[in-house]
């Protein structure tokens, strides 16, 4: 349970209460005892969603994220879309995050998260401020453990199924929740074997095609299922913002599939994700704002 407002706020899940985490963020403490959201700033040139491509007024969108309500600011320099261009070096990914954890430390006091694989830019961004780190490989790559373990930041350890996939690559599970548990379990006793607490850890089951290894089928049967994987014990993050298993379901473009994403927010919060990652902040917090009253006013006393 936790108190707000005066009052004790048990956080249910389809007739159970999820645990309720604290995390500290490079002395940022983050109550998972709500559904937080996650704003999504990328400084890169190719990310899919072109709204989301900040490299050049990073300050301006992370005030009005901050304004709107955002509680974790996400800073990507590298983009995973399917089809995106060869990756960068870890010192051009470095290049173009660091100004922007830098300028957002000095001036905003939210936590900053910053997604990457690469070790150079985990261990040059916790020192410039990031409180978080968010990564789609789960580190999996070489270096990506130990230069995590050498921090004191929490960790999203995202499912992703190849690094780069071949054309035509199709995903095939036999229970894509069942298995993408298995994945993020290893990939927590590979992080506490390396000296990573598991109090530092965020689980991500990876919604979307390419890298993360999902048809829109999969996304769809992992977001019905999503509460399964609360056995887990850990916090959950569900980011599927304008994902085109969004578009593929509608028939929508990525501009028009706000609709769709703010459904997705609902149900994964409905489903006690801790955490959303998203681009339009204010609607996402709306939506939240509304479950929220919706289920204070559910009591018996109602």
């Amino acid at each position: 349970m936790i108190i707000e407002g005066g009052f004790i706020l048990p956080f249910f899940v389809e007739g159970f209460m999820a645990d309720v985490f604290t995390l500290d963020c490079a002395g940022k403490l983050l109550d998972l005892g709500k559904t937080r959201v996650m704003g999504i700033l990328n400084a890169t040139p190719d990310s899919f969603y072109q709204p989301s491509r900040c490299s050049d007024h990073w300050l301006a969108t992370a005030e009005q994220m901050i304004n709107d309500g955002a509680d974790i600011l996400d800073i990507g320099g590298e983009s995973t879309r399917p089809g995106a261009s060869g990756a960068p070096t870890p010192e051009q990914e470095l290049e173009r995050v660091l100004p922007v954890v830098e300028g957002l430390a000095a001036r905003f006091d939210v936590i900053i998260s910053v997604d990457t694989s690469s070790p150079l830019v985990i261990s040059e961004a916790v020192k410039a401020g990031a409180g978080m780190i968010n990564d789609v490989r789960a580190l999996q790559r070489a270096g990506a453990l130990e230069a995590t373990a050498q921090t004191d930041v929490p960790v999203v350890l995202m499912h992703s199924l190849v690094d780069q996939p071949e054309p035509g690559f199709v995903p095939v599970y036999d229970d894509v929740v069942l298995q993408v548990s298995h994945y993020l379990t290893d990939c927590v006793a590979r992080c506490e074997q390396a000296g990573i607490a598991r109090e530092r850890l965020i689980l991500d089951p990876g919604f979307g095609g390419g890298m993360f290894g999902k048809t829109p089928a999969y996304d769809l049967a992992m977001l019905h299922g999503l509460r399964r994987f609360h056995q887990l014990g850990l916090p959950l993050l569900a980011g599927m913002s304008r994902k085109s298993f969004i578009g593929a379901t509608l028939g929508r473009d990525v501009e028009d599939r706000l609709a769709g994403s703010l459904a997705a927010a609902m149900l994964a919060a409905q489903a006690g994700a801790h955490i959303i990652r998203v681009h339009d902040v204010a609607e996402t917090v709306d939506v939240l704002r509304m479950l929220q009253a919706v289920n204070e006013a559910g009591g018996p006393e109602a």
